[in-house]
């Protein structure tokens, strides 16, 4: 009994330099988060301050009821389901073809790291200016060149982003995150013990027995965390719709983010716009959990 006593005082003692982390990350998520979630229970313009009262959860009520809202939620779900997934599978591509050896492998790495390292706002004015504007941009003039190549006469003038906004907001979102899920997969891969991948093939393993039995199991954990910081990342990430679209034409391209902004900035309602940022770490979670869900089963699946 004195020495199981002893034990937990002495892992006491070990967890103490810890508990100043663990107090300051309390302190920095936490309690803004509870402040939040009071907020949101009070209905608060602050045009008319003195009209603030204690509402329970009718704000939540409030943006549940709100077809702008609605219209925000399944586009934020639909853009980030998107942009995880298909970024998780290019960065899947990428990390295989950076983990062979070839002679400039490390120029190629840095330079597929670089979108990453833009900032977002100067990432979507490049897409919206440079590669989606109908009058000079590069994915219009290429189709125009094509068109042409098979005898068309007519420069095509198609707005992208007026016609597809969430497509045009989600290609650079897919194209920024892309390097972001390869450097945490190609850390997997290079994590992998290439002794066990030769002993696999010196006895008859095929290229394609050893990526889906050996590989991909291997990078459950790495394709997990990137799924889920990408979930947490891109969910609350405003600047493409911001720049891009502004939400529009209509709600099309709206997301959550942007209509917490426009709540709090425009409509001036602190309550709401904490009920609706409630909503959006709800939406975090359950997403990530249905990531991490799915992907656990389809590597499981393949064992």
């Amino acid at each position: 009994m004195a020495a199981l006593t002893h034990s937990k005082t002495e892992n006491r003692k070990r967890r103490l330099p810890l508990y100043p982390a663990l107090i300051l990350t309390v302190i920095l998520t936490q309690i803004p988060f509870v402040i939040t979630l009071i907020i949101s229970m009070f209905h608060w313009n602050i045009i008319y301050s003195k009209e603030t009262h204690f509402t329970w959860f009718s704000n939540f009520k409030v943006v549940a009821q709100d077809a702008t809202m609605r219209a925000a939620l399944i586009n934020s779900i639909t853009l980030t389901t998107a942009v995880v997934l298909i970024s998780t599978l290019f960065g899947l591509g990428l990390a295989l073809l950076l983990d062979r050896k070839f002679r400039g492998r490390s120029i190629v790495r840095t330079l597929l790291i670089t979108p990453f390292l833009i900032t977002p706002v100067a990432s979507a004015l490049l897409w919206k200016h440079i590669i989606f504007n109908p009058l000079y941009g590069i994915l219009d003039g290429f189709i125009t060149q094509i068109y042409k190549a098979f005898g068309g006469n007519h420069v095509i003038n198609a707005d992208f982003v007026s016609n597809q906004p969430l497509v045009a907001i989600a290609v650079p979102m897919i194209w920024q995150w892309t390097p972001f899920m390869m450097l945490i997969i190609l850390a997997g891969l290079q994590s992998q013990s290439p002794e066990i991948l030769e002993a696999a093939a010196v006895d008859g393993a095929g290229t394609w027995q050893l990526f889906s039995k050996m590989t991909f199991p291997h990078l459950r954990q790495y394709i997990q965390l990137s799924i889920i910081l990408g979930t947490i990342y891109i969910v609350q990430s405003m600047d493409f719709v911001f720049t891009i679209t502004q939400g529009g034409p209509g709600t099309d391209s709206t997301i959550i983010p942007y209509q917490i902004y426009l709540t709090m900035f425009r409509k001036y309602e602190y309550g709401e716009a904490a009920a609706a940022g409630v909503i959006v770490v709800f939406i975090t979670i359950a997403l990530s959990t249905l990531a991490l869900r799915f992907t656990k089963d389809i590597l499981e699946s393949d064992k």
